[in-house]
């Protein structure tokens, strides 16, 4: 078991889940016992509303000495020992007496004991009963009939309205309601409390005759308080969704992470820093895929650094016969006076000359691919972008005097860049202008906010839009330029391309709107000077 939890990545998450399930379903009982107390307490304080309210009402109209007597009345009316006290000798807690001062009425069970704070006053009443039974009930709705007695139409209206039935809705009636049979009607005339029962919605409704016959008092219906009101529902049901959102994304994050680290060594690997590995932090799935990640980036990273020292040994090795063949020829040369051998003699040095440069460009696009499997760090210092494009152009000119070479009015732009392999991208961009350009070649420098942008346009054929990405592989060319005249060796891009990806830019072309030739623009980020 332990090794199937240590190997399966997905099987821990499943169970790390169920638990979380398990817990929030204990959770969720634990708040739905919380919830029925609390509707049990609600449930009491509901049932003991009316006549606590009636009481504390009654009492606040009397003067003091007036109270002991009606204090004594109530008490034996209502079957419980009822006592008046100060609020601050009330042996209650701070929460409790907090709700005292707003005039919430308490109740605690086993046995009984009502506490509610007189209106206006600093007075509590206090009630204690051994179990709430039906003479409580009539004894609220006969009381409740007396204080009706002496009072108008719309003082009756405004009494009731001042009152805190709970769950007692009392109502004043000018007639009965339908169904009362003629035992309830005889009850109801010897001033007796008749309790009527709603089988549809098992609620108890209280009828009591007014005694002055001037209409009937309805108290109720009077539920069982089983349902949970919404503003526990809701917050209970939204507590729960957040808990489990928040398990699930906990659980989720770490495997997100993890992922999101194989996604980072990926993308920087992708870049050419073959040197990156991802951290293995476990023997499960996703540190078995670490593993095998870490395996392939080490086999590519061996496989093009051995290609790479290859080329240029090959490279190294090409330089030597070269430079005897060179040799030799000179000897020739030197040795003959006659014109056809000279002549040939002469191609074949154009011949050597061409085969030196070749093995220079690919030295130099080794030495690039080098560097960035690797992982070596650019040694960058802060150069001056136009004076960079004017020494290009002083290279350049004289080797292309049918060419017009010109450097657009620009402001100066300072850039951290390594200068050697910068001014070899431009460079390269330019001499390929130059041989495909008819008379004009220019450069435009452009400062951007976050980038500098060099443009390399000519007024040549341009560059067909098929071919656009091709032209940046190496030892690619266009079927036009496979001459010796104009094609060079199809390095020359690719080492801009590479020169371009170390400083985190990237080089495109596209058709120039001034010239109607190429233009190859440069885009090269800036960077932060380092201390």
């Amino acid at each position: 078991m332990r090794q199937m939890l240590g190997h399966g990545a997905f099987l821990r998450f499943y169970l790390l889940l169920g638990l979380a399930l398990f817990a929030i379903f204990a959770i969720a009982l634990g708040g739905r016992s919380f919830l029925e107390q609390v509707r049990r307490e609600d449930y009491r304080e509901q049932l003991a509303a009316l006549p606590m309210s009636l009481m504390t009402q009654q009492l606040s109209s009397l003067p003091a000495e007036a109270r002991s007597d009606q204090l004594s009345r109530f008490a034996e009316e209502l079957d419980m020992s009822l006592m008046l006290l100060p609020l601050d000798d009330s042996d209650i807690g701070f929460f409790s007496r907090a709700r005292l001062e707003r005039g919430s009425l308490l109740v605690s069970e086993s046995p009984w004991q009502l506490q509610q704070r007189l209106p206006g006053e600093s007075l509590v009443l206090r009630a204690s009963l051994s179990e709430w039974s039906e003479r409580q009930w009539f004894a609220s709705v006969k009381l409740l009939g007396e204080c009706l007695i002496d009072k108008s139409a719309e003082e009756r209206a405004t009494f009731l309205s001042s009152l805190r039935p709970g769950s007692w809705p009392v109502a004043l009636r000018q007639n009965l309601p339908d169904g009362l049979t003629a035992e309830q009607h005889m009850q109801l005339n010897r001033n007796e409390v008749v309790t009527r029962l709603l089988a549809d919605r098992l609620a108890v409704v209280l009828l009591y005759r007014l005694p002055d016959g001037s209409g009937w008092l309805q108290a109720g219906p009077i539920t069982r308080g089983d349902t949970l009101p919404a503003n526990l529902h809701l917050p209970l049901l939204i507590g729960l969704m957040l808990l489990l959102a928040l398990t699930i994304y906990l659980i989720m994050r770490s495997i997100e992470g993890r992922m999101a680290r194989l996604e980072l060594a990926a993308t920087r690997i992708a870049s050419g820093r073959l040197e990156t590995r991802v951290k293995v932090e476990s023997s499960d799935f996703l540190g078995r895929l670490g593993l095998a990640f870490n395996g392939m980036a080490s086999q590519v990273q061996s496989l093009l650094r051995g290609q790479q020292e290859m080329i240029r040994a090959v490279s190294h090795e090409l330089r030597t016969p070269v430079a005897r063949i060179r040799f030799a020829v000179q000897m020739v040369e030197d040795m003959t006076d006659q014109p056809a051998i000279r002549r040939q003699l002469q191609g074949i040095d154009g011949d050597i000359a061409e085969l030196d440069e070749l093995v220079d460009e690919i030295l130099t696009y080794a030495r690039l691919g080098g560097e960035t499997i690797n992982g070596a760090e650019l040694e960058t210092a802060l150069i001056e972008c136009r004076t960079m494009a004017e020494r290009v152009i002083d290279t350049l000119s004289p080797l292309h005097a049918d060419l017009t070479l010109e450097l657009l009015p620009s402001p100066e732009i300072e850039l951290l860049a390594e200068p050697r392999h910068l001014q070899r991208a431009l460079q390269n961009l330019v001499s390929n202008a130059c041989r495909y350009g008819k008379s004009r070649v220019q450069i435009q420098l452009v400062d951007e906010p976050h980038l500098v942008r060099i443009d390399v346009e000519d007024d040549g054929p341009g560059v067909p839009p098929e071919s656009r990405n091709y032209i940046f592989k190496p030892f690619s060319r266009l079927d036009d330029s496979r001459a010796r005249s104009s094609g060079g060796y199809g390095l020359g891009l690719s080492i801009v391309h590479k020169i371009m990806a170390a400083h985190g830019g990237s080089v495109t072309v596209d058709r120039s709107p001034s010239l109607g030739g190429a233009r190859f623009t440069l885009l090269i980020p800036r960077r932060e000077s380092q201390v």
